[in-house]
C-alpha cells in the first residue's frame, strides 16, 4: 500500500514542504504540504518532479575510482583510501593551499552541507578556497559586512506586510526568489497588490515578474548602481531623508550625502537609459510609502558594480526609515542561529586579508574568486605553489565558473582531484575518486542557510522519507570520512567528527557568560543531547543554544529536537521583528553608511557617467523549472519555456539579418557558442539574452537526458577578467558580444 511521508524541498531557495507518496521504497508523487507552517501548500514544477530526480538512472550508486586513465566502479572502503593517498602527499609536500576546495550551489540545499564543509576547512587549513557564491550573491555579503559588520547579516524585505516594493534585477515568478527565502513568491507579490502596495520592477527584459508591476524601467544592464545613487541623491535633494527610530543607530550620514551628490537623476540618466523625472517620481513615492522595501538580486549582483549597487540597496532602505521596520527590509533569526548577544561594537569585516597568487584577488568572507580558479592551478608564480590538489563538493564549476575550456584543460592537470557528486557531469568526469551522495528522499533536511534569509522565521526538520539503499552510504558519513581522510585521521570512525565539534562547541558555550549554559559541565550537556546519529545530536545542539532553545532546560518552553520532530509540519517562531542594534557587528556598533572600501569604490563608478555600450550586450536568464545546472536531467523539467536559446529584440534581429528559429553566432572575449535565436520584444533592443548552466555536450559524462539537448555554455564567452574589484564576483550580465546568423561566415558579419 502507498504512504505518505513529509519533505521540505531542496530545490530551490522557497523550501516548500511536500508530502511525498511512496510505494515500497520509491517516490511517486509529490505534491504540497497544505499543513506546512511556513508554505502553506504552495508547490512548483521543481518540487512536483521531486520523485523523478529522487529516480534519477544516471544517479552514481557506487563510488568510482580512477584506475589507467579510467574510472570504474569501487568499494567505499576503496574510494577513502584512495582519496588519503591522493590528498595528504599534496599537502604534506606542497602545503595547505596547493589543497583547492570548491563548494556548489547544492551545499546550502542539504544538511550534510550545512553541517560539514567548515568543519573540513577548519581541518584542512587552506586559503584555496573557491564557492559559488563569487558567480552570485558574494557582492550582498560583502555591502552586509561593511554596513553593519556581519556578511550574513542581509535584511529581506517584509513582502507580507510592504506598501511599496522596489525589486532590481530579480525574477522570482521564475526564481522563486533569492536570498530571500519566500514560499509562493508570486503570490506574495499578487497579494502586495490586491491590498493596494505598488510593485516597481528595474530589469533589461520584461520578466513575467515585470508584467505584473505597476511600473517597469528597462534599464540599461550593468547601471542599476547609478541608479540606486541617483535615488538616494533625490532624497537628501528633497529633504526626504528620514531615518525614523534608524537615527540613533547610524554613522555617516552627512559624509555619504557629499559622496553621492555627483550622481543626479540627471547626470545618470544616459547611462541608466532611465528619464530623470522618472527617477525624481520613484524616489518621492519610497518616501512617501507608509512602508517600503528595495530588494535586488543577481542582475544587480553579477555587474561591474555589484557591491555598490548592494550598498545601495539597504543605503535606500537606511534613508527611508525602512530598514529594521516591519514593512520594510528586516533582520531573519534562525532557530540555529548562535545564542544572541548583547548590542555592542564588534569586530567588524575585513576584505582582503590574503590575496590570490597569480591575479592577486583580494579574499572576500574567507574566499577567492572562482574566476581565478583556472589560473590557480594552471599557472606557475614565483609566490607560491599552484592548486595541485582540489575537493570539490557539489559543484560543476566548468559550467558556473567562465572559461569552462581553460578550467577543463586544468582540472585534467591536477595531481588528485575528489569529486562529491551523484552525477559524473562536466566537472566531476575529472576527479580520481567520485563519491555520489544518496538521493534526497534518503537524506534528513533542514535549512540552515535558508532560514537566516526567511520571511518569517520557523523552523521544520525532515527525516528520510525512505531508508538508504543498500550500497548506499549517508552524505553525512561522505563528508565525514572525507575531513578525516583529507585531515590525516584516515580509519578514525566518522562519529569522530561530530563528536568533536559537540566537544567544541560545548567546551566554548560554558566559557560564554552570555551562554544559558554558562559554567555548566559540557560532558553532562552532550549525555542531554539527543537524536538517532551524530548529525542529529547537533541540530540539537544547536536548536537548544539558539535563540529559542531550550537552553537545556533554562527555557523549559524552548526548542529542542525532540519537540521539532513532534511537529512535523514545523513550528511557527512569527514574523520579522525589529533586531537592531543587536545584529551590528561593526567597531561603532551602528549601522557605517559610508565605509571606507566602498568610498574608495565611487570614483569608478563616477566614470560610469560617462559610459555607454556601442555594441550588444548580453544578460542571463531564469527558468522556473531549472536551478543552474543541476536539472537538466530531468525530462519532465526540460522542454517548453525552458530551453537553451538567445532572446533579441525584433529591431535587432531585422538589422543583423537573424531569424527566428535560426542559429545565431555568439562571440564574447572568452569565445563563442551557437545557439537558435528566439525573437521577442520582451527584451529591450541593444540587449540579448542567454540562460545559464547549460553546456551538456562534454565527452565522458553520464546525463542522457541532459545530453540529447545540451544546450550551450554562456559563460564560454567570458574569459574571467572581468570582476567587481570589491567582492570579486565574476561579471555575468551586460557583457559585450557580437551576432551574426550562423549562416554567414564570421568575416561577413554586419557590425553589431
Amino acid at each position: 500500500m502507498p504512504r505518505t511521508a513529509l519533505r521540505i524541498c531542496p530545490l530551490c531557495e522557497a523550501t516548500c514542504g511536500l508530502t511525498l507518496t511512496i510505494e515500497g521504497t520509491r517516490v511517486t508523487a509529490a505534491r504540497g504540504d497544505r499543513d506546512d507552517v511556513f508554505s502553506k501548500g504552495f508547490i512548483c514544477p521543481k518540487g512536483a518532479s521531486f520523485g523523478a530526480l529522487d529516480a534519477d538512472p544516471d544517479r552514481l550508486r557506487t563510488p568510482l575510482v580512477r584506475e589507467n586513465g579510467e574510472l570504474r566502479e569501487a568499494s567505499w572502503e576503496e574510494a577513502f583510501d584512495a582519496v588519503a593517498r591522493g590528498l595528504r602527499p599534496v599537502v604534506e609536500r606542497y602545503g595547505a593551499d596547493a589543497l583547492g576546495v570548491v563548494l556548489g550551489n547544492p551545499n546550502v540545499h542539504t544538511v550534510a552541507g550545512g553541517l560539514y564543509p567548515t568543519v573540513l576547512l577548519g581541518a584542512v587549513r587552506t586559503r584555496s578556497l573557491f564557492t559559488a557564491s563569487t558567480v552570485d550573491q558574494m557582492p550582498k555579503h560583502v555591502s552586509s559586512g561593511l554596513l553593519f559588520g556581519d556578511a550574513n547579516a542581509i535584511p529581506v524585505p517584509d513582502l507580507d506586510h510592504t506598501d511599496h516594493l522596489l525589486l532590481i534585477g530579480a525574477n522570482p515568478l521564475e526564481s522563486n526568489g533569492s536570498l530571500c527565502t519566500a514560499p509562493d513568491f508570486p503570490g506574495k507579490l499578487k497579494a502586495l497588490k490586491a491590498r493596494g502596495g505598488r510593485l516597481t520592477v528595474v530589469d533589461p527584459r520584461r520578466t513575467r515578474t515585470a508584467k505584473l508591476a505597476d511600473r517597469h524601467l528597462a534599464i540599461r544592464p550593468g547601471a542599476d548602481a547609478l541608479l540606486l545613487a541617483a535615488l538616494a541623491t533625490v532624497l537628501f535633494e528633497e529633504g526626504l531623508v528620514d531615518l525614523g527610530d534608524l537615527a540613533p543607530h547610524v554613522d555617516g550620514l552627512p559624509e555619504l550625502r557629499a559622496a553621492i551628490r555627483d550622481f543626479t537623476p540627471e547626470s545618470v540618466a544616459g547611462a541608466c537609459d532611465v528619464d530623470p523625472d522618472t527617477i525624481r517620481t520613484l524616489a518621492r513615492e519610497l518616501a512617501a510609502a507608509p512602508t517600503a522595501a528595495v530588494y535586488a538580486r543577481i542582475g544587480s549582483c553579477t555587474v561591474p558594480h555589484g557591491t555598490l549597487a548592494s550598498w545601495l540597496v539597504d543605503v535606500l532602505n537606511t534613508l527611508t526609515g525602512n530598514l529594521d521596520r516591519p514593512g520594510g527590509a528586516l533582520f531573519p533569526q534562525a532557530a540555529t542561529d548562535r545564542t544572541p548577544r548583547p548590542a555592542g561594537p564588534g569586530r567588524g569585516f575585513t576584505l582582503g586579508r590574503w590575496h590570490s597568487r597569480v591575479r592577486r584577488h583580494p579574499e572576500a568572507k574567507g574566499e577567492l574568486p572562482l574566476s581565478a580558479l583556472a589560473e590557480e592551478i594552471d599557472t606557475a608564480t614565483p609566490e607560491g605553489e599552484p592548486v595541485r590538489a582540489l575537493i570539490v563538493i557539489a559543484a560543476n564549476p566548468v559550467l558556473s565558473a567562465p572559461d569552462g575550456n581553460r578550467l577543463d584543460k586544468a582540472l585534467d592537470s591536477l595531481d588528485f582531484m575528489v569529486s562529491v557528486d551523484p552525477y559524473l557531469n562536466e566537472t566531476s568526469r575529472h576527479a580520481h575518486v567520485v563519491l555520489p551522495p544518496p538521493p534526497p528522499a534518503q537524506s534528513p533536511h533542514h535549512d540552515f542557510a535558508f532560514n537566516t534569509l526567511a520571511v518569517r522565521n520557523q523552523v521544520r526538520y525532515s527525516r528520510p522519507a525512505v531508508p538508504l539503499e543498500p550500497g548506499r552510504m549517508a552524505e553525512t558519513e561522505i563528508l565525514a570520512r572525507l575531513i578525516l581522510a583529507a585531515s590525516g585521521m584516515h580509519g578514525a570512525d566518522p562519529s569522530t567528527v561530530d563528536a568533536m565539534v559537540i566537544d567544541q562547541t560545548l567546551g566554548s558555550a560554558v566559557k560564554d557568560p552570555h551562554s544559558p549554559v554558562h559554567g555548566r559541565d559540557p560532558h553532562e550537556l552532550a549525555a542531554q543531547l539527543t537524536g538517532a546519529d551524530g548529525p542529529e545530536r547537533r541540530l540539537d545542539l544547536m536548536l537548544r543554544l539558539g535563540p529559542y532553545g531550550d537552553g537545556f532546560g533554562a527555557r523549559p518552553d524552548g526548542l529542542t529536537l525532540a519537540r521539532l520532530l513532534e511537529n512535523p509540519h514545523g513550528i511557527d517562531l512569527g514574523p520579522l521583528r525589529p533586531r537592531l542594534p543587536q545584529p551590528l557587528k561593526t567597531p561603532s556598533g551602528k549601522v557605517e553608511l559610508l565605509p571606507a572600501p566602498i568610498a574608495a569604490d565611487l570614483p569608478r563608478l563616477r566614470q560610469a557617467l560617462r559610459e555607454r555600450p556601442t555594441g550588444l550586450v548580453l544578460v542571463g536568464r531564469r527558468h522556473l523549472r531549472s536551478n543552474n545546472s543541476w536539472l537538466h536531467n530531468v525530462p519532465a523539467l526540460t522542454g517548453g519555456t525552458n530551453r537553451c536559446t538567445l532572446h533579441l529584440h525584433p529591431e535587432d534581429a531585422e538589422r543583423l539579418g537573424v531569424l527566428d528559429g535560426e542559429p545565431v553566432r555568439i562571440k564574447g572575449a572568452g569565445g563563442e557558442v551557437t545557439a537558435p535565436a528566439e525573437v521577442t520584444d520582451a527584451i529591450r533592443p541593444g540587449v540579448v539574452s542567454l540562460p545559464h548552466g547549460w553546456g551538456h555536450d562534454r565527452p565522458g559524462t553520464r546525463q542522457t537526458h541532459a545530453g540529447r539537448e545540451p544546450g550551450v555554455n554562456v559563460n564560454q564567452l567570458l574569459d574571467g577578467t572581468l570582476l567587481d574589484p570589491l567582492s570579486g564576483n565574476a561579471v555575468l550580465n551586460g557583457i559585450p558580444v557580437r551576432l551574426s546568423p550562423a549562416s554567414v561566415p564570421a568575416a561577413l558579419a554586419p557590425e553589431n
